[in-house]
């Protein structure tokens, strides 16, 4: 069946215009404009670091009249600012014009190396190398970053569709692959500690380099490959127009696309292997580029676009770069990596562009979504069987540990009578147990209401920033109350920690409705409007993260992994009273939620109040993703996919999909503990870590069956 859609400005190129000598005069003329940008800020750049050296003791030095104490002021020039400069327009150059090329072949606005998911592919294969000792020669780390790039576009373009494919799906796709990636990723850094000391950090993007030596050997393949480009860019021209049309006048589309995703991986790769993932300015640059192209015509051809998206990115690190360090000082700023501060300029960029979204085409209702009646005995089979795993998990969860134990034992322990080593392992999982498993029931609550209001079976708290808000709240809260005593401080701020989370995750989901209101609420523009604020609220919590006490790093980072280790019932106690006052209500709107999943139109003939029902029905879910986070931190994936294997199990009524739904949550988060907790004992994987790595495939599963 062939899908039609109405062009949308997020997700549709401009056609190259016809050939001019004056346009391209006027496109040089860009580009040398763009250039002198970069050298002005460049030059400020090099007047910033932690020495006294400044702006006068290099101008003396570049013009001959050297101080007397010349040779000092020249090795921090060349020994310090200038590889940090050097690797600031290398990596903006090159993420500049690998975006540009993604977006061009994707035919999407919202391509780019952070929404494919090469940036996590080639930051994955990186951690994997440094993790396992791996002995690779320094010409080798590029390929290898490469080969994870590649590997990760390759499968968010195919589960996408390939080109001009619709923004909502390609942003959902690579979103889920890059959540995947980042929880092997995660895993790794938590697991192999010692061989990955400072690859964390280094994973936030950091332009500090020791000697220009990186730089040189990057700097061929950026070049190299943006020359590439430029060959390329005749068929670019073409392609804009169609894969018909291209086809028709003799580009061969396929191999185009395939040589243009090579190079824009290729660029990536070299950017992360010389200064670690830089967020989204792969993103932002193309987008400021095509923008201009409304004022100077000659930006909608390649051969002017590609250089002017280089230069654009280029200064766009550099200019975070050095308004951090100008805002925080220089000292300050050593801890906080570039790629925070271009995440939130790259967060803000998606934001503006999903609210120009008009229509986002065939991902609003996926095939995969469509799920037939199921009858009442097999409703109430899959009920009961859902009840005995619910159980079995809790029962599971309590014998299985570093320590196995038996039943007699728990009913030893249930009377105070069991031995010490049981009374101390069984008053360690009871709480962990309990958190896990009322936590999944909430996210898998929250989860379908999101999923009925979103009308997108792929949507869930976390992709709606819900999740990263309360995450950021209870961040804060850790940050700045608990002080270098992590056990001590959490006991102390328990009840600031729950409306800290509640509080950003309400505020999360204020904001995610109120960008994604334009005169109605638009069910695409909600899901990307909201994955847009949960990059920010990433790249502040990675700020937050880096500047906390390093001994509570660690810590602090396995928390936001979701982590049911030192649960206490106190903790588990909110999410017990919201899951017991939100069941109820879910009941009670049951109805609309059928209503909401179908259409704007249905619930109206009706007589339901639609803005209502669907403000009244988010804030549920976000009050009950937002206080899960407390009890077992920021968990995503759960309210994603136990809501849609209930719909698959029981069919599309929320009266069956609820509690099947519910229970599933439980199982699943209960069972990740479990797995977490025993695979690699006496080491632990966190709980969210768990179901991330168990619940990824499911969600590439799901979204390769959607495919229109």
């Amino acid at each position: 069946m062939t899908v039609t859609r109405s062009p949308s400005p997020t997700d549709t190129l401009p056609h190259a215009p016809a050939s001019r000598p004056a346009a391209w005069a006027t496109g040089a003329a860009t580009l040398t404009v763009l250039a002198l940008a970069v050298l002005v800020v460049g030059a400020w750049h090099l007047t910033q670091g932690t020495s006294g050296v400044g702006a006068g003791d290099l101008l003396r030095l570049i013009t001959g009249q050297a101080p007397s104490d010349s040779g000092a002021v020249r090795d921090i020039l060349v020994g310090s600012r200038l590889p940090r400069l050097a690797a600031g327009v290398a990596v903006g150059f090159a993420l500049g014009v690998a975006g540009a090329l993604f977006q061009s072949i994707a035919r999407n606005a919202l391509a780019s190396p952070d929404t494919l998911a090469v940036t996590a592919g080639s930051y994955l294969a990186v951690v994997v190398v440094a993790a396992f000792g791996l002995a690779v020669p320094l010409w080798a780390s590029g390929a290898i970053a490469f080969a994870g790039g590649i590997a990760a576009a390759a499968l968010v373009l195919g589960l996408a569709g390939g080109g001009g494919s619709s923004t909502t799906r390609l942003v959902l796709a690579g979103s889920a692959v890059a959540l995947a990636l980042q929880a092997a990723t995660s895993a790794l850094l938590i697991l192999f500690e010692a061989e990955t000391t400072g690859l964390f950090a280094w994973g936030s993007g950091s332009l500090s380099q020791l000697d220009l030596t990186a730089f040189w050997r990057v700097l061929p393949v950026v070049v190299l490959a943006t020359t590439g480009g430029l060959v390329l860019s005749r068929r670019l021209d073409v392609l804009g127009l169609g894969d018909d049309t291209a086809g028709a006048l003799g580009v061969p589309v396929r191999s185009t696309r395939v040589l243009g995703v090579l190079l824009a991986v290729l660029l990536t790769a070299a950017a992360v292997t010389l200064a670690g993932p830089i967020g989204f300015v792969g993103l932002a640059a193309p987008v400021v580029a095509r923008l201009l192209a409304r004022v100077v015509p000659a930006l909608h051809r390649h051969a002017i676009l590609l250089p002017a998206a280089g230069l654009l990115g280029a200064f766009v690190v550099l200019l975070a770069d050095v308004v951090v360090r100008a805002l925080l000082g220089a000292e300050d700023a050593l801890s906080v990596p570039t790629g925070v501060a271009t995440t939130l300029l790259g967060a803000l960029v998606m934001v503006v562009l999903a609210r120009r979204l008009r229509d986002a085409g065939p991902s609003r209702t996926p095939p995969a979504a469509t799920t037939g009646p199921r009858s009442g005995r097999r409703f109430v089979i899959v009920l009961s069987v859902c009840a005995a795993l619910a159980v079995g998990v809790l029962l599971l969860g309590m014998l299985a540990g570093s320590t196995w134990l038996r039943t007699g034992d728990i009913s030893l322990w249930l009377q105070g009578q069991g031995p010490a080593v049981v009374q101390f392992a069984l008053d360690e999982r009871a709480p962990r147990v309990l958190a896990s498993v009322v936590a999944g029931a909430a996210l898998a609550l929250a989860g379908t209401m999101v999923q009925a209001t979103a009308r997108n079976p792929l949507a869930e708290p976390a992709i709606l920033g819900i999740t990263g808000g309360a995450g950021l709240g209870a961040v804060i809260v850790v940050t700045a109350v608990a002080g270098t005593a992590w056990g001590n401080g959490i006991a102390a701020s328990d009840g600031a920690m729950l409306v800290a989370a509640v509080c950003g995750g309400l505020l999360a989901f204020a904001i995610v409705y109120l960008l994604a209101w334009r005169g109605g609420l638009h069910a695409d523009r909600l899901v990307l409007v909201g994955i847009g604020l949960g990059y920010l609220t990433t790249a502040l919590t990675t700020f937050l993260l880096l500047n906390s006490d390093p001994w509570n790093t660690p810590r602090i980072y396995t928390w936001l992994s979701g982590t049911t280790y030192g649960r206490s019932f106190s903790q588990i106690l909110p999410v017990v009273v919201v899951l017991a006052l939100a069941v109820p209500l879910a009941v009670l709107v049951r109805r609309e939620l059928d209503l909401l999943a179908v259409d704007d139109d249905t619930p109206r003939l009706v007589g339901v109040r639609l803005e209502h029902s669907r403000l009244l029905v988010l804030a549920v879910a976000a009050v009950l993703a937002a206080t899960s986070v407390t009890a077992v931190g920021v968990v995503g994936f759960v309210g994603l996919v136990a809501p849609h294997a209930a719909r698959a199990l029981v069919g599309g009524r929320h009266a069956r999909v609820l509690p099947v739904a519910m229970l599933l949550g439980a199982v699943l988060l209960g069972l990740a503990d479990v797995l977490g907790r025993t695979v690699i004992a006496p080491a632990q994987l966190p709980a969210g870590l768990a179901v991330a790595l168990l619940g990824a495939p499911y969600f590439v599963w799901l979204l390769g069956r959607s495919r229109a």
